[in-house]
């Protein structure tokens, strides 16, 4: 027998089950975090990625806009790694008055002058000028082209006239464009409505009713029309220079990328997968994933990140079993809301009409309970709101269990377990 011990809110759930079930157990590569970020900030910018060094991309008198991440984004730590960069800039012969940050709100709220500080830290809050992107500012945009997709791309006009463009991020998996960072900081960070809009409705099928497009997933971005687009908008801008940041699963610095915004992005991304994505030999009849715990599991959105990796690691007719706490179960509003709508037909149609990410990721998570039954083990406040997403509570892991052998209909099934599905992507080997 095997014990594992899951993360479930601040504290674990510890579950065993026998050792001729378990078909894989799948967690990331260790990985040594960072220990001097200035250091590794700087080798990056002066060692880059199909680029020159900053230093020679660079030149005194040029105005440099750094576009920057936005307080949703408060995991990547850009406090720690921006000042480097402006010290660089400094370096190269641009002072702090020639260059300015533009915050990539995409369609997100405005900072507050408290969030800015929070976000990008206090030093380069005082040292350089910050502009917010929101997205529907109509003012604030400017045509530069149209992609072979037919996709009016606007951007923001302050970063399209400065002389050079630096892009700033992290990279993860993401569930629709395959990875972040890159050229998500210009789509949707500094886009216009009307072009954010445009772009994420490819992550739907073509066909009305059919619901997700099934090319835009995590990982995936050969044939993603979203990605594809935005790296054709990505190149009208054409950026100077790109600094992404890569983390471990608990959230410290891996490393970082720099230099050309393409060579340098699909490298980070490379790393990513080398840490995130685990080969595995093949797919469960039940998958036991827990995001991991707290915070990872802090409402529903946040867990549904664990759903999509447990998903991809389960056989067609199999069950999955996630754990999540939830004690903020219906936030955000804008992602519970979403469940209200009677059919999923209904909540394609009101996407297709508005789109918004958590109004996505509310139409794929009943797409999969659609397909596979989802147990979710939950605090016991959150039973009836589980439900009404069309997935089964249950109190414990024991109930849990006893509900996916019944449904599964035989004892000899296989498992596999993911102790941080919401980190970790599932790659299934064929043989």
């Amino acid at each position: 027998m095997a014990t594992f011990h899951l993360g479930f809110g601040k504290g674990t759930l510890p579950v065993t089950l026998p050792d001729e079930k378990i078909l894989a157990v799948i967690e990331g590569r260790p990985v040594q975090p960072v220990g001097d970020v200035r250091a590794a900030v700087q080798a990056a910018l002066r060692r880059p990625i199909g680029a020159p060094p900053l230093a020679e991309v660079i030149k005194p008198g040029d105005k440099v806009a750094i576009v920057a991440s936005d307080v949703t984004r408060a995991w990547l730590k850009q406090d720690q790694f921006l000042p480097v960069l402006l010290d660089e800039l400094n370096g190269a012969g641009i002072p702090d008055d020639d260059i300015f940050l533009v915050v990539a709100l995409g369609a997100h709220r405005r900072h507050s002058e408290a969030e800015h500080v929070a976000t990008y830290g206090q030093e380069v809050v005082s040292r350089i000028r910050i502009l917010q992107s929101y997205a529907l500012d109509e003012d604030d945009f400017v045509y530069v082209g149209v992609t072979s997709r037919g996709v009016r791309a606007c951007l923001n006009r302050h970063v399209v006239g400065a002389d050079k463009v630096i892009l700033t991020g992290g990279i993860v998996y993401h569930s629709m464009a395959g990875f972040g960072g890159g050229r998500k900081s210009i789509v949707p960070g500094i886009a216009s409505y009307q072009t954010i809009q445009a772009n994420h409705n490819f992550c739907l099928h073509p066909e009305i009713g059919k619901g997700t497009n099934p090319h835009c997933d995590s990982g995936k971005l050969a044939g993603n029309p979203m990605h594809e687009d935005l790296m054709e908008i990505a190149a009208m801008l054409n950026p100077a220079f790109l600094l992404n940041a890569i983390m471990t699963a608990d959230g410290q610095f891996a490393g970082f990328v720099a230099g050309h915004w393409r060579a340098a992005w699909e490298e980070g991304c490379r790393t990513v997968e080398a840490i995130f994505g685990v080969p595995v030999t093949g797919k469960a009849d039940l998958v036991i994933a827990s995001a991991g715990g707290y915070p990872k599991d802090i409402n529903l959105y946040q867990g549904t990140k664990a759903q999509d990796n447990a998903m991809l690691a389960c056989k067609d007719g199999g069950v999955v079993i996630l754990v999540l706490a939830c004690p903020d179960i219906a936030e955000p509003p804008d992602f519970s809301g979403w469940f209200d709508y009677q059919s999923l037909y209904d909540r394609e149609l009101a996407l297709r009409q508005a789109f918004t990410v958590p109004g996505f990721v509310a139409l794929k998570c009943g797409e999969y309970v659609r397909r596979t039954p989802n147990i979710v083990v939950t605090l016991p406040e959150n039973r009836d709101f589980i439900a009404k997403t069309g997935m089964i509570p249950a109190a414990s892991l024991e109930e849990a269990l006893a509900i996916a052998e019944a449904k599964l209909g035989r004892k000899d099934y296989t498992i596999t377990v993911m102790p941080h599905g919401a980190n970790t992507v599932p790659l299934i080997k064929t043989q």
